[in-house]
Parts: C-alpha cells; structure tokens; sequence
C-alpha cells in the first residue's frame, strides 16, 4: 500500500476535507489565522471568479495510510493570463498546504505540473491565487507574525519544500511597518507637505461618512489615469469601483482614507481599512449566522481589529512629482495622532522588489520599516531552460504604485 494517497477535490465531502485540514496543520500555532471558508470556495466556483471564462482549475487532497489528510493543493491557469507571460505560458499553484514531508509536497507539486502540462503550460508560479494579485499571493519565508487579511501565513519549513523541489525565486514581496505614534515622517515630506498646504490651493483631508456614497467615482477617475497601463492593469469600471466600495462598506474606517485636492478637484488617494483579521481570527473559518453577529461583536464593539491595513496609493500623472505623496502622508500622520486609542500600527503589504521607487518611497517618507517577506516561486517544466527573475519596473513609468502592486 502506498505510504500516500492522492485524491482530486470533487464532493462536498472533499471540499470540507480541503478546508479543515488546516487545524491539524496549524494545530498550537498561536500566529495562525484560518481565513473564511467562503473566501477561499469563491475562488474556486465558476460563478463567483471570472478567471474561469477562459480558465480552468483543479484541486487534490493527500491522506496518509491512515485516511487523515496530509496535504492539499490546487492548480490553475487563465489564459489570457498565461499568454501575457512573455518567457512561457505560466499556470499557478496554490493553497499548498502539508505536513513537513519532501515526498507529500513532490506528490502534490507534481499532480500540480502534470496537470498544467496537458493544458500547455511551460512553467509554474507558486503559491498563488486564481485572481487578483493582493489574496493569498507568495510563501511566508520572514516575519512570522499574525498574518493580514488575504495574506498567506505558512509554517516556516514550507519553504523547503518548495526550494527542494525545484522552484526559484521569481520575486519577493515585502510588508512594511510602523507604528501610528513613534517614529517622526521624513523632515522633506513635512516641508513639502507644508508649502503646499500654505499656497491654499491644495488640500489634504479624510473623507467623511456622507460622501461614502459618492468616492467612487473619484476613485475611478483617479486610478484609471494612473494605473490604467501599468504592468497589465485593466481599466476599473463603474460597476467594479461600486462593488469595491460596497463591499469594504461594512468595515470602513472614513478617517483613515486620505484624499488630495486641487482647488476642489480630487487628485490623488490613499486608502487604508482596518485589518478585519483581527476579528476572523475568532471565527475558525465559519461565516453563517452567529458568526457574522460575532464578527460584528469583534469589529464595532470589542475593537478588536487593531492594525490599519495599507491598501492603495495614486496620484494623477499631471501632478506627480509636486508632493502630493507627501501631502497625503502627512495628513495621515495628524489623523493617526487622534486614533492612537483604536489602532496600533500601519501596516502596508505587498509590495514587490520588482518596484524600488515604492520601496524607497515607503522606507524614507513613511518611515515604515521591512516587516515580512512573501516569495513568489516560478518552476519551469524545462529543466534545461535559462531561469530569469521578474524584470523591474520601469523608472519612466507615469503613475503611482499600489502598496499591493497587483496585476
């Protein structure tokens, strides 16, 4: 009898062994945070992820001799997605998750391989998300601390698994921190901040709770000009800055959205929501009833969503370079002073080493400090074939950098 046992994700049954196999996995691991159940099942229904037009997806569970289950993953691919990487058509893999076993993880890397060579791909990209780039995107390698809502948190001997089977480093993406109340901005960010406040043409201000309804379209505007372009950015459409808006509706913070404006004229943003984690954390992945009251308990009550989560940042092309950035940041540091009560620190993820400017931007205006470190891994089927990482981001590109640098 096979020490392993492979099994394709097909019944109901099957879709819960795939998702509370995580509890033996993290069983005693205080820094864990089981993600919703029905965050992780939208990924994976038709319905609900447009990646399936014109993509597929499989899932595989591995039990031992006998019956528990060991280890879980899944494949994907999209292919217009596929057919953007330049070197090869690129799968993924993702929701790795397995007991500290090389020959558990070959078997469910190569389920993984076998699967995306039928289907034409040349390589594999690892741990990723079928979707958007700021979810459950790269292995935890640093910084083992309680992970933000969407991150993915994994045990430390994961990244063995990953390196001895053959994967490389395709790029790293860095979280960074600071707390609200500690470390001074920048002196340049405070002067340039200053002068423009001074000149009484710019302003630089939080968003109040009557205008929720009505952000959206400056949202729209404002990230369209200066990420429509941008490393395969589509435009937003008016029905997908709604749905945004909508949907971060329930755990919006208006204060700690920062708006800039030019006599009158919104220019730039920067959008941090608290890290609803806080308050998943005690849910253990469940979303029904009860667990929505006690999410709502978590959240408005108990307070228990202490870290602000850095989401986005854009300016106009036509007025980069004037120290807008830095009006933003600095009005940002005055709210953080009449908060301290309700939230701890900042904390802005995903942000990728292909993109230095923001980097630079984040440790030297922010203040922020390197904090965890994801790895996006890439395996070419062609064991033969030159490996090259993720090219850098232009420096003549117009537009600012998202803290999450999605595709």
């Amino acid at each position: 009898m096979a020490k392993y046992t492979l099994s394709e994700v097909k019944t109901a049954q099957d879709r819960r062994a795939f998702l509370d196999m995580v509890d033996s996995i993290y069983k005693g691991c205080d820094n864990y945070i089981r993600p919703w159940d029905h965050d992780i099942e939208a990924v994976f229904t038709p319905s609900k992820n447009t990646l399936f037009n014109d993509g597929e997806a499989i899932r595989w569970i591995l039990t031992d001799e006998s019956g528990t289950v060991v280890g879980r993953i899944a494949a994907f691919y999209n292919r217009k997605i596929a057919e953007e990487t330049i070197e090869q058509p690129t799968g993924g893999c993702g929701f790795f998750e397995c007991i500290d076993s090389q020959e558990a993880a070959d078997m469910l890397f190569n389920a993984s391989a076998e699967w995306l060579k039928i289907k034409g791909m040349e390589a594999m990209d690892g741990p990723i998300n079928f979707g958007a780039r700021d979810t459950w995107w790269g292995l935890l390698v640093d910084g083992f601390y309680p992970p933000i809502y969407g991150m993915n948190y994994n045990h430390s001997y994961y990244q063995k698994l990953f390196e001895n089977y053959g994967f490389q480093n395709y790029f790293n993406q860095y979280s960074f921190r600071r707390d609200l109340i500690g470390d001074d901005l920048n002196t340049a960010v405070m002067a340039k901040a200053g002068r423009l406040e001074q000149s009484g043409e710019y302003v630089f201000r939080s968003i109040t709770k009557k205008e929720l309804p009505t952000i959206g379209e400056s949202f729209r505007e404002i990230y369209n000009k200066a990420w429509a372009g941008f490393n395969g950015v589509s435009e937003m459409s008016k029905e997908q800055a709604d749905e945004i808006i909508g949907s971060l509706k329930p755990i919006i913070d208006p204060r700690l959205i920062v708006f800039a404006f030019h006599n009158g004229r919104p220019i730039g943003f920067f959008v941090n929501i608290p890290d609803i984690n806080g308050a998943i954390k005690h849910l253990h992945g469940r979303f029904d009833f009860w667990a929505k009251l006690k999410f709502l308990y978590h959240l408005k009550i108990k307070k228990s969503c202490r870290i602000v989560m850095g989401m986005i940042f854009a300016v106009l092309p036509e007025y980069q370079g004037k120290g807008i950035e830095s009006g933003m940041i600095n009005h940002f540091k005055r709210v953080a002073a009449t908060i301290r009560g309700s939230y701890d620190a900042l904390e802005m993820v995903w942000i990728g080493d292909f993109n230095p400017l923001m980097i630079r931007m984040v440790e030297t205006y922010v203040v922020a400090k390197r904090y965890k470190t994801h790895v996006t891994y890439r395996y070419l089927f062609d064991r033969q074939k030159p490996f090259t990482r993720c090219p850098r981001v232009s420096r003549s590109r117009k537009g600012e950098a998202s803290l999450n640098d999605k595709k």
